[in-house]
């Protein structure tokens, strides 16, 4: 499967945007997804993944009540919505594919296949 990640760009702090993953090659309801994210000299984090079915959510404690990830399987797209945003949410973000049932939550293992990152800049 082959993944593109989109929806990024500068925002004001608590101001919004929405990211799009959109699969492509292989249908995206066979596979969990996550979002992470890279800031400048920091690690890989993660930041939220989804089930195939979309019947379970898990999120990174710093964007617990703000971020929000949904899947449109019919669009092969999975979405991360996010809001109130902070300058600490500046960094690269990127999607993910996971064969596992339950999706991994730590740097990025277990994840196959990878997006692209798009850049958010969030202003203070």
């Amino acid at each position: 499967v082959q993944l593109q990640a989109s929806g990024g760009g500068l925002v004001q702090a608590g101001g919004s945007l929405r990211l799009s993953c959109a699969a492509s090659g292989r249908t995206v309801s066979n596979y969990a997804v996550g979002w992470f994210r890279q800031a400048p000299g920091k690690d890989r984090e993660f930041v939220a993944a989804i089930t195939r079915s979309g019947g379970s959510t898990y999120y990174a404690d710093s964007v617990k009540g703000r971020f929000t990830i949904s899947r449109d399987n019919a669009k092969n797209t999975v979405y991360l919505q996010m809001n109130m945003l902070k300058p600490e949410d500046t960094a690269a973000y990127y999607c993910a594919a996971s064969l596992a049932d339950i999706p991994a939550r730590g740097t990025g293992d277990g994840y196959r296949y990878w997006g692209q990152g798009t850049q958010v800049t969030v202003s203070s």
